[in-house]
């Protein structure tokens, strides 16, 4: 019976700190594994174009930008709207649907990021 109460996660609510969370077992206010973490690179901004898996169609991808999720998600709303066309944004990875290369590296150096073509 000790196994099955261990297993159910542990303290939930504290009547000192107010509810807890499940994974660190900090108070709610005090929690560090919601908190964004940004990628550490070396400052250079990947932009590549692949189709592998996608039915032959081609999508341009833009890896190592240095920002947390929102901004990440702005980033990737930004370069959506240039190129006209839509996207996703996935592990950290920016996609947009289609061939834009070169208007996607204008917008990135347009920002200030440093930004160099991967791949052929």
């Amino acid at each position: 019976m000790k196994n099955k109460l261990s297993s159910l996660g542990g303290l939930v609510y504290s009547t000192e700190a107010g509810r807890m969370c499940p994974a660190c077992r900090q108070p709610v206010a005090q929690c560090v594994c919601k908190q964004a973490v940004v990628p550490a690179g070396d400052g250079t901004v990947r932009v590549s174009r692949e189709t592998k898996g996608r039915g032959g169609k081609a999508v341009t991808l833009v890896k190592g930008v240095a920002l947390d999720a929102a901004g990440l998600a702005a980033l990737g709303k930004q370069l959506k709207a240039a190129c006209g066309t839509g996207g996703t944004v996935k592990d950290g990875v920016i996609e947009i649907q289609g061939d834009h290369i070169e208007r996607v590296m204008a917008a990135l150096i347009a920002q200030g990021h440093k930004v160099k073509r991967a791949g052929g």
